[in-house]
């Protein structure tokens, strides 16, 4: 196959890409290098069947190639990113979003919408199923990621039924792992900069509040499996195993042996305070489940973070940081 991957100078998109030219297919990566890295896509073109096209998916774009899918990956994803860039990343939720499903059913490719357990937005239902509609802030600071992202779902799924666009939408769950910028704010990426530099781990309020970390080899998994299905409707792809912010600061430390002390500091307007998918759907049509624990996706994740951190490249950034 031929594919599109737009956001694929990014930490997931990257993977993704990866994943593809590894199985034997070409692609045609697109990025505007907002927040994707050179390095990534350096990497991608080292494997042979991968070409770059430097493109602002908010803005059309035109391939003369056959496509045979597109995934639509590109958005800022962390806050540090979206609450610096609040118009790019509703633009990219919108127009880009836009964009890719009319060059899918210009190509009559099948596009994946890369979406995120952030639809759910500070869940009153827990664990979060497909179904589960949300509670989400549409004014609050995160209210720009958010509805960019539950605004994709609803342009998607108008593009299936409408135009007969074949359509897939993955809900991703806090995915980590290796080409995550260490300065992108999230949460594994700055604990473990911190612990490295002997710095103090940044949690909020009591860091009670919980996540479900999934490796990216298991997300790619996810998605990969998801995109060669026949189910059009969301799929959560994730890991059930649900840790406290303050579970995960322990893990790290153990595992980077830091002497870190930890730093309390105001809860974000809007943080959720539970996070964990429900995965049935994922299980039962994708026979998906996740298979790296926690302790050892923070040890596979570790050997890219020390080169960074020993460049001298690496800042974690909290969400405070902004204001």
């Amino acid at each position: 196959m031929r594919v599109v991957v737009t956001g694929a100078a990014g930490f997931l998109g990257s993977h993704l890409a990866e994943r593809f030219l590894v199985d034997g297919h070409s692609v045609i990566g697109v990025d505007n290098f907002v927040t994707g890295s050179r390095k990534n896509v350096a990497y991608l073109e080292a494997l042979g069947g991968f070409n770059l096209v430097e493109h602002d998916v908010t803005v059309p774009i035109y391939l003369d190639e056959e496509i045979d899918g597109v995934l639509h990956f590109a958005s800022p994803a962390s806050p540090v990113d979206y609450l610096d860039l609040p118009i790019q990343t509703l633009k990219v939720g919108s127009l880009g979003t836009h964009n890719m499903l009319g060059l899918a059913k210009k190509k009559d490719a099948r596009l994946l919408l890369a979406s995120t357990s952030e639809v759910y937005g500070d869940p009153e239902v827990h664990p979060q199923p497909e179904t589960y509609w949300g509670h989400v802030n549409p004014v609050g600071p995160r209210g720009v990621y958010d509805e960019a992202k539950r605004f994709s779902e609803a342009m998607t799924m108008a593009y299936h039924k409408y135009h007969g666009v074949d359509t897939r939408i993955v809900r991703i769950f806090n995915t980590y792992g290796p080409r995550m910028r260490p300065g992108d704010g999230r949460v594994v990426s700055n604990f473990i900069v911190q612990a490295l530099k002997g710095d103090p781990l940044t949690i909020y309020g009591e860091g009670q509040q919980t996540r479900s970390f999934c490796h990216v080899d298991d997300t790619v998994e996810g998605i990969v499996r998801l995109f060669h299905s026949d189910f059009v409707g969301p799929v959560n792809i994730g890991n059930p195993n649900e840790f406290t912010i303050r579970k995960l600061a322990e893990i790290v430390l153990e595992e980077t042996d830091s002497a870190s002390t930890l730093e309390m500091l105001p809860m974000p307007v809007d943080d959720p305070q539970v996070r964990q998918p429900d995965i049935a759907i994922a299980r039962e049509l994708l026979q998906w489940e996740a298979t790296v624990s926690l302790r050892e996706g923070i040890r596979k994740t570790l050997p890219y973070f020390k080169i960074e951190v020993e460049s001298g490249d690496a800042r974690a950034r909290t969400i405070l940081d902004q204001f």
